[in-house]
């Protein structure tokens, strides 16, 4: 029983998958206990929210995108992500690269980034690739 449990496990964490995922969204305060008591799933839990924000008025698109990193490392890290924008038919929109450096352990970074998206509605923002360095 332990062997297959080990080996499921083996299995489980050795998996590198590097596919597109749905960006993190806004964390929300009807999560549930057990949403609350999960170990962040390594670097990439450092992206704590990456989403669409629709400033625009008077008839002007104005849409950005946004984000917040918490460095959960131990050491001073710099953060690399490319992100794409699709709509509900799959095609990409909008696509780019952001970056935040010199992360200090436990701080908190927020970024924005101007898009040229003509609408929020029924975009969905996925996080094609993700790394974070050590910053020197």
């Amino acid at each position: 029983m332990i062997v297959i449990v080990v080996v499921v496990l083996v299995i489980a964490l050795g998996n590198s998958d590097e596919s597109t995922t749905p960006a993190p969204s806004r964390t929300t305060a009807d999560t549930t206990p057990r949403e609350k008591t999960q170990e962040p799933r390594g670097e990439r839990a450092d992206l704590i929210s990456f989403q669409l924000d629709d400033r625009s008025e008077a008839g002007i698109t104005n849409i950005w995108v946004v984000w917040t990193i918490k460095n959960s490392s131990s050491e001073k890290s710099d953060y690399s992500w490319d992100w794409e924008a699709v709509d509900a038919a799959g095609t990409r929109l909008a696509n780019g690269s952001q970056l935040e450096i010199n992360v200090q352990p436990g701080q908190t970074a927020r970024g924005e980034y101007p898009t040229t998206l003509k609408s929020a509605k029924g975009i969905k923002l996925n996080i094609t690739s993700f790394n974070r360095t050590a910053s020197y």
